[in-house]
């Protein structure tokens, strides 16, 4: 297999993960078909899983520029191209082969994302008639979904319900769901050229009577996969990096159970929470042509958006601030802004900005993006942002009472807060919706497990006007937890949620990091964990190594007489990136929304940094894990990669939960 010889952390690469998935596809797979192909333009055929895979990393006109005229679908009519070559981007099934040998026409060079089986490969070679017609075969191994500059996916968006559920243990999909995750992730150091050292927590039992069940084994269970698959990408890959380049830490849900529920008040996790967004699409209203009416346009918040990128990591206080002063150094800069401002008399209101996107099509990008996030603040209505724009009453926050919420959501994590403070809350506080009380209860249950023995944790229910299929959600949080090893008493349900004893608050204060924002105290306990892999301090105990460090592995910190020495500089990492992302930017160096300020900063923002950091969670990441992530990388000078087996937001967590005890639902058919 074709590969880049500059893509480990040996290697001095200075692209980021994202952008050497992106090249793979692009250039290794589309580009390189070049050499086979006699015709200009191509049609380029996927399955499912692949156009997934494709659209995280690629735009339309990335893959045009590459000689792409038409995007098809395996499983769909097509019509008949014989004057055109064909690339196919299929995973290795029996039914997309099958389907490969039916569809073939011209000269078609084959791609696959993973393994293929070799029976598939001598049923190709059985079809004399295709041979002829195939240009080349190669193995992709490239079967992750690229969601982020510093995270991917394996999407299994139902992991917790076959992994961790009572009637998963049994189940066929257990074993299923393990492998491909496994065979998936393997792919994402395939790509990198990196060959981790495996750590992963392990199932942790107070004595021998209690019996280890196979959730508890998940991350052992994963991990031993994941070393199977790469000590076959050792041996098949060439070039493939022998000893250790990298660290990856294993772990489940279970590490922290309060970070997918609990509100995040940043500009990312709070549009995903709070907005009607469909992945990273967001509605966005804008006049019509003729400008009497509005319209709905869709628009992706991901990185083409500057504005997106320096802001989205922010506190939605210091995110509105922000913003509100480019919408005035934009006005002071653009003499056609200040007529309009001076023509209304104040501030320019949102739908002025759309308006002068018409007026001004030489300034329509900056104004469509700052028109963009004004109106996402708008529909949210923060308080901090109210005096500074039309100020809607009917606002979200203020509507649902978040401020408040939030405030007694992180005074019970760092146990300011306890029962009767939760009580009064819910008995006062009557217009708080029945989710936020759910999400409440939910915070204290992992924090104070021993409250929900017998009936109290029934009663806290009731007060809170939970339904059935909330108290559910709350009761299947005893699925992400070690074993019992206490029964309960009075026929209700025990939360067991480790073999030690936990104080009421389950966050200490981290000194130094003081924020000068309200709500913003909250960080997810896979920060401690990566600053302690970071260190070499993981918990010997609670965190075991699938393989011992050979003797050129220096992923842990040095000094820097050792870090100079000509003899150990092979093992470190040269690759450069953006040091601490334009999320932690200077308000003050730039605009921020034009392309150009874009491309500056990733020309002129790169430092060399140390070995990459991989961290795979099953189960669901959170996007405060995947702020974390970010914030680390600026830390500890090396690029920090988050995987999980999906991303979720709180409604969906929430719901992923309540499906552990039902069979034979889909995510549609229970919402919150």
């Amino acid at each position: 297999m074709s590969m880049d010889s500059d893509t480990s952390s040996q290697g001095g690469d200075h692209r980021s993960f994202r952008q050497i998935t992106r090249d793979r596809l692009l250039f290794e797979m589309l580009r390189s078909t070049r050499k086979h192909s006699k015709s200009t333009w191509k049609v380029l055929i996927m399955d499912k899983l692949t156009v997934k895979i494709m659209s995280c990393s690629c735009k339309m006109a990335d893959i045009t520029e590459e000689g792409v005229s038409l995007v098809e679908d395996l499983y769909k009519r097509r019509q008949p191209l014989p004057s055109l070559d064909a690339i196919y981007f299929i995973q290795p099934t029996k039914e997309n082969i099958g389907m490969f040998l039916n569809d073939m026409s011209g000269r078609n060079p084959l791609y696959k994302n993973s393994p293929i089986q070799k029976e598939l490969v001598a049923q190709i070679k059985k079809d004399s008639s295709v041979l002829p017609r195939i240009g080349a075969l190669s193995e992709m191994n490239l079967e992750y979904f690229a969601i982020d500059s510093q995270g991917f996916t394996t999407d299994h968006e139902r992991a917790l319900e076959e992994l961790f559920s009572e009637n998963a243990l049994d189940s066929h999909k257990y074993n299923a769901c393990l492998n491909t995750m496994a065979t998936r992730i393997s792919t994402v150091f395939a790509s990198m050229r990196e060959f981790p050292r495996v750590h992963y927590r392990v199932a942790k039992t107070i004595d021998a009577s209690v019996t280890t069940t196979l959730r508890d084994l998940v991350p052992t269970k994963l991990a031993a996969a994941v070393w199977n698959c790469l000590s076959k990408l050792k041996t098949s890959i060439p070039d493939y990096p022998q000893t250790e380049t990298c660290e990856l830490l294993i772990v489940d849900r279970s590490v922290d159970q309060i970070a997918p529920i609990i509100h995040e008040w940043t500009y990312d996790a709070m549009c995903h929470d709070l907005l009607c967004m469909d992945g990273n699409k967001y509605v966005h209203e804008v006049p019509s042509k003729n400008g009497s009416s509005t319209e709905k346009k869709d628009v992706l918040l991901e990185d083409h958006d500057p504005i997106w990128v320096e802001l989205r990591h922010a506190h939605i206080a210091d995110a509105s601030e922000r913003l509100h002063d480019k919408m005035s150094n934009f006005v002071s800069k653009n003499k056609a802004a200040q007529l309009q401002q001076a023509r209304t008399g104040g501030e320019i209101s949102n739908r002025d900005l759309q308006k002068m996107v018409q007026a001004l099509p030489q300034y329509s990008d900056q104004i469509e993006k700052l028109s963009l996030h004004v109106e996402a603040f708008l529909r949210m209505s923060t308080p901090w942002f109210m005096n500074k724009t039309t100020g809607k009453l009917n606002s979200i926050i203020r509507e649902q009472g978040l401020r408040d919420v939030g405030q007694l959501e992180q005074d019970l994590v760092f146990g300011d807060a306890g029962t009767k403070e939760l009580i009064n809350f819910l008995r006062t506080q009557l217009g708080v919706s029945r989710e936020n009380k759910l999400r409440l209860l939910m915070i204290y249950a992992a924090i104070n497990p021993e409250k929900f023995e017998s009936d109290k944790g029934e009663k806290l229910m009731q007060l809170a006007g939970l339904s059935t299929d909330d108290m559910i959600a709350v009761s299947n949080m005893r699925c992400l937890c070690g074993p019992d090893t206490k029964k309960s008493s009075g026929g209700g349900f025990t939360l067991k949620f480790d073999v030690h004893k936990k104080k009421h608050g389950l966050r200490k204060e981290r000194t130094g990091e003081e924020s000068a924002w309200a709500l913003s105290r909250f960080y997810p306990v896979l920060e401690d964990l990566i600053e302690k892999l970071s260190k070499g301090e993981l918990p010997k105990d609670e965190y075991y190594c699938m393989n011992d460090p050979s003797p050129s592995f220096h992923g842990l910190p040095m000094s820097s007489s050792v870090r100079t020495s000509p003899a150990h500089q092979p093992a470190h990492s040269m690759r450069s990136r953006r040091t601490g992302g334009t999320w932690a930017r200077p308000r003050g160096s730039d605009d921020g929304y034009s392309s150009d300020s874009v491309l500056k900063h990733s020309s002129s923002d790169f430092k060399k940094l140390g070995q990459r950091i991989f961290v795979f969670v099953i189960g669901g990441a959170t996007r405060s894990e995947l702020r974390a992530v970010h914030k680390l990388t600026s830390k500890l000078k090396r690029e920090v990669i988050l995987g999980s087996s999906s991303l979720d937001d709180p409604p969906q967590f929430i719901t992923k939960l309540k499906m552990m005890s039902v069979d034979e639902l889909t995510l549609d058919d229970l919402q919150i």
